[in-house]
């Protein structure tokens, strides 16, 4: 799905990481170079369970467009093990719910059908009781929870915080994607994983006000991403 790198990227950018490489397959590589010259797409050969070499990274993000296949395993895997911070969203949150392990250094952003599966329930008993979702979630895996939705949630095992910005028209597809390049973008910048989380998922649902100024009907992910200049400048 190479909408979902390019719109996590984009936002990467956005958000003011100095430099953003992406790890994707070789025949996605062109189209990303055309899209966004800004973000590198190295050559497959100088990839490795398709991530661009890690010595000069400070935070990975993980999960848009990935896949499930033996590739997209690999491709987290070999993430996971480099110890770096790191990002799970989409399919990295399928694939930790497939076979569950602590993930201490990083920051899950689920969306309720994700955390469903994280926490072996159904969406009901996600959407019943969200914070304590949130609660069991990290419990289970370590990692600071963003738990998106209507009020979206933020918890790392000490302090809760509910956002109380953002839109119905944000429910559309890539808005994850989005999150998931501003958190990383953040803590590649020196935040902590938990200020990360929580900075972003405002910055999001700001800029995800500001771009329904000419109405939730319609509201793009890329909306989003043209805005938040003017947000996290103004932090």
């Amino acid at each position: 799905m190479m909408g979902a790198i390019m719109l996590a990227c984009d936002a990467a950018i956005r958000s003011g990481a100095g430099l953003v490489a992406a790890g994707t397959r070789e025949e996605n590589r062109p189209y990303l170079t055309l899209h966004r010259p800004e973000v590198m797409a190295p050559l497959s050969e100088h990839l490795e369970a398709g991530l661009p070499p890690l010595n000069w990274a400070t935070c990975l993000a993980v999960g848009p467009g990935l896949g499930q296949d033996e590739w997209s395993v690999s491709t987290l895997s070999a993430a996971l093990e480099s110890k770096l911070p790191v990002v799970l969203d989409a399919d990295a949150l399928n694939l930790l719910a497939a076979k569950p392990s602590k993930v201490t250094q990083a920051v899950l952003t689920p969306h309720p059908g994700e955390a469903a599966r994280l926490l072996g329930c159904s969406v009901c008993e996600i959407e019943s009781d969200r914070i304590s979702a949130a609660r069991s979630l990290f419990d289970k895996f370590g990692a600071v929870i963003v738990l998106k939705g209507a009020g979206t949630i933020v918890y790392d095992g000490d302090k809760l915080n509910i956002i109380c910005a953002g839109n119905p028209g944000m429910a559309s597809a890539g808005m994850g994607d989005v999150l998931t390049g501003i958190i990383g973008a953040l803590w590649a910048q020196g935040l902590s994983g938990a200020d990360a989380a929580l900075y972003g998922a405002m910055a999001h649902a700001k800029a995800g006000d500001l771009a329904a100024r000419q109405g939730e009907r319609g509201l793009l992910a890329s909306d989003v991403i043209q805005q938040l200049r003017n947000v996290l400048n103004q932090i």
